[in-house]
């Protein structure tokens, strides 16, 4: 008894250490236990597993032949695969497809994949013609997201800003994708993938402004950091004018500086400008859209009107000038009013959190990919921070950014408004911290005398 005790305590202590491990180390229990285990497996079943799928390919030519020389009959046999190298969410192998096959073959049999190999997902991705990549995640890596590591390469004006359920890091590009639209609904997780916008900016040398017309309460914690705050919609036209002056004064510099010298080279745009007359780059966050475009009489109509001009403006001109726009909200549609339709065309980046309704995610993902307004209709209430991301070019993920609070958000941008570059235009829409108020002295409590009643 007593030797059975000693071998059964250590065994039960083990599977409580890794289960434990499994909680709240993940990644430590793939490489320990789920690497290994799904490796052994796929080499194991990997020819029964693409016959049950239907991948199976017809053996080759010199195959056959050898086959009839011994009275055989040659068996279809599997794509030609790599070895199963680990990654930090899974695993991938690299495939070599037969002739008749198509990427979207193993993408309808991905499904079937994960449960025969026991995985979390499976995803397909071409990486050249004839050959494709199958990468395996081994759980939720959505479950929990941690900040982006420090060692994660990024250029300027580009910076990682979700997870994606690959395992990968959604990496918003302002130079490939300039403007875009970003969706949810209240509690969503809108102003989390915001905040991780914004502070990923601060630590940039870039000019970052803000137009929020409920009066500035979401874009105020920000404001040691911003050059410019429009905190009603007359602020915000007459901020749009001065940014849409400053978009003309930096295509009649590059007309100017472009090209001129005998070893210059010519550029429509600031980037092939000399560092040293090359202007700050400059992100206009829009937050709630659709308080911006609210009209109660025909003058809030031909104000809205005009400021939906000037934003279409800088979508369709500001890549070059190096003025980029974020526009959030919980919709976005023609209901905004004229022009609002093909504010959104140019907005080629698509972030869609949790919507309210149907509608409001073919807003947002409709025009991309039909399959990728779906899935966001079904993300759940319970996970906030979760989102479909798309663009232009059709693909789209699923990601979720990491939380990131209020508090936190508002002290970086505090310890980097030291990084507030210097555009004398803004300086009149420049936020000004208010001191602290205090409270209002009470009135001393003088105590009056009771009339002493019989």
């Amino acid at each position: 008894m007593t030797d059975a005790l000693w071998v059964l305590v250590p065994a039960l202590l083990a599977v409580a250490a890794l289960v434990a491990v499994r909680r709240r180390l993940p990644v430590l229990f793939w490489w320990l236990v789920g690497y290994p285990v799904i490796a052994l497996r796929v080499l194991a079943t990997y020819r029964a597993t693409m016959d049950a799928c239907g991948l199976m390919v017809p053996a080759s030519a010199v195959r056959r032949a050898t086959a009839r020389v011994v009275g055989r009959q040659a068996a279809p046999v599997p794509p030609r695969r790599s070895l199963p190298l680990p990654t930090g969410s899974g695993l991938v192998m690299r495939l070599r497809m037969a002739a008749g096959q198509a990427p979207e073959d193993f993408t309808a049999s991905a499904d079937r994949l994960r449960h025969a190999w026991g995985a979390h997902a499976v995803h397909v991705r071409p990486t050249k013609p004839g050959r494709l990549e199958l990468r395996l995640v081994g759980w939720d890596v959505l479950a929990d997201v941690r900040p982006a590591r420090r060692w994660l390469r990024t250029e300027p004006l580009s910076l990682p800003l979700a997870l994606r359920e690959d395992g990968h890091w959604h990496v918003r590009d302002f130079r490939t994708v300039p403007h875009e639209l970003i969706l949810g609904a209240t509690q969503s997780g809108k102003s989390v993938y915001l905040r991780n916008l914004l502070c990923g900016l601060a630590r940039q040398p870039v000019a970052l402004v803000g137009i929020d017309c409920k009066w500035g309460v979401e874009l105020a914690p920000f404001a040691p950091r911003l050059s410019a705050l429009a905190d009603t919609p007359d602020r915000a036209k007459d901020l749009l004018d001065v940014l849409v002056e400053e978009m003309e004064a930096r295509f009649r510099l590059i007309g100017m500086t472009g090209g001129t010298g005998p070893d210059a080279v010519l550029t429509s745009e600031v980037w092939g400008l000399p560092d040293k007359a090359r202007p700050v780059s400059v992100v206009v966050v829009v937050d709630e859209v659709a308080e911006l475009f609210l009209a109660a009489s025909k003058d809030d109509e031909k104000r809205r009107d005009a400021m939906v001009t000037k934003l279409i403006r800088l979508a369709q001109l500001g890549r070059a000038a190096g003025i980029y726009l974020e526009v959030c909200g919980q919709r976005f549609g023609a209901e905004l009013g004229k022009g609002a339709t093909m504010l959104r065309a140019q907005l080629t980046g698509r972030v869609c959190h949790r919507v309210n309704d149907e509608t409001s995610a073919n807003m947002a993902l409709g025009d991309i990919a039909p399959e990728a307004a779906l899935a966001a209709t079904s993300i759940p209430a319970e996970r906030p921070g979760v989102a479909v991301v798309g663009d232009s070019s059709g693909g789209w993920s699923r990601v979720r950014s990491p939380h990131l609070t209020l508090d936190d958000a508002a002290a970086i941008c505090r310890d980097t408004s030291g990084l507030v570059p210097e555009l004398p235009r803004l300086d009149l829409f420049r936020p000004v911290a208010a001191e602290p108020a205090e409270p209002p002295s009470l009135p001393a409590m003088v105590p009056t005398a009771r009339p002493v009643t019989e």
